[in-house]
């Protein structure tokens, strides 16, 4: 990160680093499997065939009291949605604001989504009914608060048994809160800070985050969303927390959206150029050789996707189900790492249940909340990989390469295909391909119709004529490696071949005589 600033030297006012968005998951672990639940419901007097009917009940208790609770902390009940497909936030925040909620309960969802439970079907072998594993829908509620500690948060609560439980939180949110009582002055939109008065205070703030005892945090939330607990299952049975999504996120906040916008396109496309798949797996901890290469037997696919993001562009690195990606939002450019399969890092740490005098050992990182700190270090790492590499590579090959490359005919199948003139004949396709937008969207022979229809290359020609003539090109272009075929689409998308050569092509055309004279001296 402090190369990153280095470079930037004057435009960035200051950096703050830790958690964005986080998801925990409780799981009963003694009700994860069906002998489990046979001996809890064996302990507690319910015979197997009796089940259902027991379960239905708790359900109906569970949902009855979330109701009341509701009614008398919101002055609403329980809110049906008739599908999973509906952002559940974005209703949450569009009545947050309706209703001018500024602290405690915004409102209670409901929502049928998919859900692992279990059911009573009787067994031959042992000659009475037996719980088996049942993947099913069932309700789930949904509330949702402006916390006063924590702000803007969820918890999700799947009101059939076992009752797993879900709880999203948002450092940033969890930021703004302590900003506040602190008194330090700072300018937010959404979970973007525009502006703190004091960035170091804000970053030891953030770092207090992981000393926090989460399993103590996330259990105090309980009495609030499931008060029938201890009722239901007991006084020794207890929730073991996992983090099962966590995003981690380092903000660079520059002076102004302008100062960042006039050094984002090019930081973007570097982004993208250097997405090679060795320097991606290397982000992401993923095995090389010693030499640098990929394992001949490694599985690991990269993958590449520029999108829009509001209002800036955003360029994302997969592996699997880990990500690293870099955007820009108004005066704030974000590199961040999402961890969703946690055991594909190798940290030090000792095997469970082992004394903390023995040796560590090189192992997977865990999803319980007690490898947090860990996966804190192993998300920082992500990102300082990732932002060394946007500030100190750069393309050091010679540019006569990529023309002698393009300048020589080529034979595909058995046909032969011209060399490509990009200062003469080629020049403008090879210029209306390099459009910023079809970075993001791919292209097509209509959009590159639109935009050649009034040039040379598109003259006294009719659209079909056109049409036919950019088909010819497009095959051109493929055989040169300057652009790909997206799969299963009439779309393209330029390589980085074709990036490299369009930006060296705009570079020489808008420069002046004199600017390249001087280089050649």
């Amino acid at each position: 990160m402090k190369r990153l600033i280095e470079r930037f030297v004057g435009l960035v006012k200051g950096s703050i680093t830790g958690f964005d968005r986080i998801v925990f998951k409780g799981f009963i672990l003694p009700l994860m499997s069906a002998h489990g639940a046979m001996s809890f419901c064996r302990i507690n007097g319910i015979l197997n065939k009796d089940y259902k009917k027991w379960m239905m009940k708790q359900t109906e208790c569970i949902v009855e009291t979330a109701e009341q609770y509701a009614k008398a902390n919101c002055g609403q009940g329980i809110i049906a949605i008739p599908t999973w497909r509906i952002r559940k936030e974005a209703v949450a925040h569009e009545r947050q604001r309706v209703e001018q909620i500024e602290n405690g309960l915004i409102g209670v969802w409901s929502c049928m989504e998919a859900a692992s439970s279990y059911r009573a079907r009787y067994c031959p072998k042992s000659g009475y009914p037996q719980l088996q594993n049942y993947s099913t829908r069932c309700k789930h509620l949904y509330f949702y608060f402006d916390h006063h500690q924590f702000g803007f948060m969820n918890i999700r609560l799947q009101t059939w048994f076992p009752y797993h439980i879900q709880i999203c939180l948002n450092g940033r949110e969890w930021l703004r809160r302590c900003l506040q009582r602190q008194g330090i002055q700072f300018l937010a939109k959404g979970n973007k800070l525009l502006y703190i008065s004091d960035y170091q205070a804000a970053q030891r703030l953030l770092e207090k985050q992981l000393d926090v005892r989460f399993t103590k945090l996330l259990d105090g939330f309980l009495p609030v969303v499931f008060p029938m607990i201890r009722e239901i299952l007991g006084p020794h049975l207890s929730y073991y927390w996992t983090m099962w999504q966590s995003e981690w996120a380092t903000d660079l906040i520059f002076d102004s959206p302008g100062a960042l916008n006039s050094i984002v396109d090019s930081l973007l496309r570097h982004a993208h150029m250097s997405a090679t798949s060795t320097r991606v797996l290397r982000y992401l901890d993923r095995p090389l050789t010693l030499s640098g290469k990929p394992h001949a037997r490694s599985t690991d696919e990269v993958l590449t996707r520029v999108t829009d993001f509001n209002d800036g562009v955003r360029v994302r690195h997969w592996v699997d189900c880990n990500s690293v990606k870099v955007y820009n939002e108004q005066n704030v450019l974000r590199v961040e790492t999402t961890i969703n399969d946690p055991g594909k890092f190798r940290v030090f740490r000792h095997k469970q249940g082992q004394s903390p005098n023995e040796p560590k050992s090189r192992l997977s990182l865990r999803k319980g909340v007690m490898d947090i700190p860990l996966r804190a270090i192993v998300s920082r790492e992500v990102n300082e990989r990732f932002m060394n590499d946007l500030a100190m590579l750069k393309d050091e090959s010679p540019a006569h390469k990529l023309i002698d490359e393009i300048s020589s005919r080529r034979t595909q199948a058995g046909r032969r295909f011209r060399a490509l003139d990009p200062t003469g004949k080629d020049r403008e396709l090879l210029q209306s391909i390099a459009d910023p937008k079809f970075r993001i969207s791919g292209l097509t022979n209509k959009m590159l119709r639109q935009g050649l229809s009034e040039t040379r290359f598109g003259s006294k020609r009719t659209e079909k004529q056109l049409s036919a003539k950019i088909s010819r090109h497009l095959r051109l272009l493929r055989v040169h490696g300057i652009i790909r075929k997206l799969p299963k689409q009439n779309r393209y998308q330029l390589t980085l071949k074709g990036i490299k050569l369009t930006n060296l092509l705009n570079a020489f055309l808008a420069a002046s005589t004199e600017q390249l004279m001087e280089m050649a001296a």
